[in-house]
């Protein structure tokens, strides 16, 4: 918990990056800072175009600083596009981190009282190999409450819709599932 004055601010912390699993989670997170009575902390984590080795061999500042901007154009869009014009009934903040999704997660999220909101996306094989889980990470190393937030099941369906268009498949008609 943060001072805020006198009192303690509990804090509901939850990682953004624009996708659906991501939106999911956000609008999770307004939900348990709205029945906690807490802060939304809404983070999004970036990183040079060439990761950290990059940003020491040839990424200038300018470069630094434009990823930067597009990193807090990306969080609004993202917040715009969760909320719409209408915010949640609890007080949001917005913050981008340069660093590893998770780890700047944790690291944000560092106070016991705090609750960690993640969204634990699709974990196809090749994904995995490819880029590693920030949730279970977050699961691993955080040392508050982690609340990791499955997909929308619209978001399965979604996906297999943009696959059977990938493929030409034909549309197949029926009831939705539920």
């Amino acid at each position: 918990m943060r001072k805020k004055g006198r009192e303690a601010v509990a804090r509901v912390v939850v990682g953004v990056t624009g996708t659906p699993g991501s939106m999911t989670a956000l609008h999770r997170a307004a939900a348990e800072a709205r029945v906690r009575g807490a802060e939304l902390l809404a983070v999004l984590a970036w990183q040079s175009p060439a990761g950290e080795l990059g940003s020491r061999n040839g990424c200038g500042p300018g470069v630094l600083t434009q990823c930067r901007s597009a990193a807090a154009d990306r969080l609004c869009e993202a917040l715009d596009a969760a909320f719409g014009g209408a915010r949640p009934r609890v007080t949001v903040e917005g913050l981008t981190v340069r660093g590893t999704p998770g780890a700047a997660l944790v690291d944000i999220a560092r106070d016991p009282e705090d609750l960690l909101v993640v969204g634990t996306g699709s974990r196809a094989a090749l994904r995995r190999l490819v880029r590693p889980s920030v949730a279970r990470y977050c699961l691993a190393h955080a040392p508050c409450p982690v609340l990791a937030v499955p997909p929308s099941p619209l978001q399965a369906e979604l996906a297999a819709a943009r696959r059977r268009n990938r493929l030409r498949m034909p549309l197949v008609l029926r009831e939705p599932a539920g």
